[in-house]
C-alpha cells in the first residue's frame, strides 16, 4: 500500500470537509474535475449530509465535484464503496500471479460510467483502492 501524503492545497480541502461535515476524512484525492473523499466507516451520511447538502455546498466552494467513499478495512467492501454510484452486483479478489486483481461486476447500463472516457474514473478508482488495501488491478464487468 502507498504511503499517504497530502499536499498543501489537499490539506486545506480535508480541513474544509471536516469541517462542513464534522466527520474524519482517511483520504482525499484530487483527481482534477473531482475530489474523492475517504470518510471513517460509519461516516458517510453525515459526510453527505441532508439531501446531499454538505457535497452541494463543497461543491459550490472548491467548484469541482465532490466524490464520498466510505472507508472499510475489507477490501471487498472497500472496492464495492468505491463503486457504490455505479449499483454494484458483486466484487471478486483474486490473486493472478504477483498481482491481487478485483472485478467489480456493476449494473451494465452503468459499466460505461464507470470506466470513464479512456478508462479515466477506473484508473483513479484503482489508485484510490491500492492506497489502501494491497490490490494492484480493478477491472468492470
Amino acid at each position: 500500500m502507498a504511503e499517504i501524503v497530502f499536499d498543501e492545497q489537499t490539506i486545506k480541502y480535508v480541513a474544509l470537509f471536516q469541517d462542513l461535515t464534522r466527520t474524519t476524512v482517511v483520504d482525499c484525492v484530487d483527481a482534477g474535475d473531482k475530489l474523492i473523499f475517504v470518510v471513517k466507516e460509519g461516516d458517510i451520511g453525515k459526510a453527505i449530509g441532508k439531501k446531499g447538502e454538505n457535497i452541494a455546498k463543497l461543491k459550490r466552494l472548491i467548484n469541482k465535484d465532490i466524490h464520498v467513499v466510505e472507508y472499510s478495512e475489507h477490501p471487498d467492501k472497500f472496492v464495492a464503496n468505491v463503486f457504490r454510484n455505479f449499483d454494484v452486483k458483486s466484487v471478486q479478489i483474486e490473486q493472478r500471479g504477483d498481482v491481487v486483481h478485483a472485478t467489480v461486476t456493476v449494473e451494465s447500463t452503468k459499466k460505461g460510467r464507470a470506466i470513464g472516457k479512456d478508462g479515466r474514473n477506473l484508473r483513479v478508482s484503482r489508485d484510490l483502492i491500492a492506497r489502501h488495501h494491497p490490490i494492484q488491478s480493478v477491472s468492470v464487468a
